[in-house]
């Protein structure tokens, strides 16, 4: 007999403990075929969407848009046409968990029911109304004191709260807006945080002539286009120069855990995109046993994806090493930090033109800064110079390595 199925949040990667509804692309009563995306999530590291896992109809919707679910928790369910799957239906076995329950009820009807977040690892009752007011103008829970019994919170604790921090924010000023963080914000900060805070970062630079590159590009740029039906960008360069440094020089594709540093076999490049959201970094794997041709395919897909929010968990894991170009942005030299748990970071500048000496006449050379940080708990400084010197040496002398 057919069963009624339940949908459930996906836990796209180890570290993902919870996703946020964010919108719905089918609505009760309608009909879903499996494989097909009903509703969009996001988690920690991307935008991803949920799949029906089979076909009927999208009987219920136990969240809503803007929940933070738990992973595993039935979000959905999907029945055959004109199945009945109210609660206690003794023609299904459905069972909800409490949490869920919670879900399932109209926020009007259930004003009265308190909600207890986590606080300080305490149990903290809280209405759903104050809850939602609280989430839609950025407040922190956390500092409100609730007035109500057992210190429940109201929504006259997050009004209260809502126009103190128009006042004391700073002396004459006034926000114009104030927005929740999203959880790839949080978790940006929280891994930068973590990354300077736990690694000794240092940065070399070096300036490197692209005669060569810029030469070689536009001498295969045809080519390769006509194979893959995409341009070569200098980011495609960048990984391949890379990869080919990082399999010389083994150290800078590694990690520190614990007492030991593991040297990684893959080479794993991951490339930083900018996002609404943020930054996220997908991964060109095996990026030394690719051709130009190979990577520029994969680094076109991966930013596609990235600006889509079409990303897998698997493209967005596995990174051993980062490249991060402020180029397009007019940047010349930054400190990038590094991405954890890798080592280290190469920092890209933009391409510009400059007047250069050499064989005692001065030319116009295309220049661009490369910029290096490092762990120094796994580098010392002499290493890192000698990789980044590689580096350089591979795009001034592209040709015998890259092609």
């Amino acid at each position: 007999m057919y069963m009624a199925v339940k949908v459930v949040m996906p836990q796209f990667d180890e570290t993902m403990q919870s996703g946020k509804i964010v919108a719905w692309m089918k609505k009760e009563g309608e009909k879903v075929n499996k494989g097909e995306p009903i509703a969009q999530v996001e988690t920690q590291k991307l935008t991803v969407e949920i799949e029906a896992p089979d076909n009927g109809i999208l009987a219920k919707i136990l969240a809503k848009e803007g929940d933070d679910i738990p992973i595993l928790q039935t979000i959905a369910i999907i029945a055959l046409p004109g199945e009945s799957i109210e609660l206690g239906s003794p023609s299904r076995e459905i069972e909800l968990t409490q949490a869920e329950r919670k879900i399932e009820k109209p926020e009007e009807a259930r004003t009265d029911m308190p909600e207890e977040p986590e606080m300080a690892n305490a149990r903290v009752p809280i209405s759903p109304l104050a809850r939602r007011l609280a989430r839609e103008h950025g407040i922190d829970l956390a500092k409100i004191k609730g007035s109500g019994p057992g210190g429940r919170i109201s929504r006259e604790d997050v009004m209260r709260e809502i126009e103190e921090s128009k006042t004391t924010a700073a002396p004459g000023l006034h926000y114009s807006k104030v927005m929740p963080i999203s959880k790839i914000r949080k978790t940006i900060a929280e891994r930068m945080s973590y990354s300077a805070r736990n690694a000794p970062q240092v940065t070399v630079t070096v300036e490197a002539d692209l005669s060569e590159i810029v030469r070689l590009r536009e001498r295969i740029l045809s080519e390769i286009e006509a194979e893959t039906g995409i341009r070569l960008s200098y980011t495609d360069l960048l990984v391949k120069a890379a990869a080919v440094a990082l399999r010389q020089e083994p150290m800078l594709n590694s990690r520190l855990d614990g007492d030991v540093i593991r040297l990684i076999e893959e080479i794993n490049i991951g490339v930083a995109v900018e996002v609404p959201e943020g930054l996220i970094v997908p991964v060109v794997r095996d990026a030394d046993k690719k051709t130009l041709a190979q990577i520029a395919r994969s680094t076109k897909q991966l930013i596609d994806g990235a600006r889509d929010g079409k990303l897998s968990s698997s493209e967005l894991t596995g990174g051993t090493f980062t490249i991060t170009n402020l180029g397009p942005f007019g940047v010349d030299v930054f400190t990038p930090l590094i991405n954890p748990p890798e080592t280290a970071i190469l920092g890209v500048g933009k391409i510009a033109d400059k007047p250069m000496a050499s064989d005692g006449k001065v030319e116009i050379r295309p220049m661009m800064y490369l910029s290096l940080s490092f762990d120094h708990r796994v580098i010392d400084g002499a290493l890192a110079a000698r990789f980044l010197q590689r580096i350089k040496q591979i795009l001034e002398h592209p040709s015998s390595v890259l092609v």
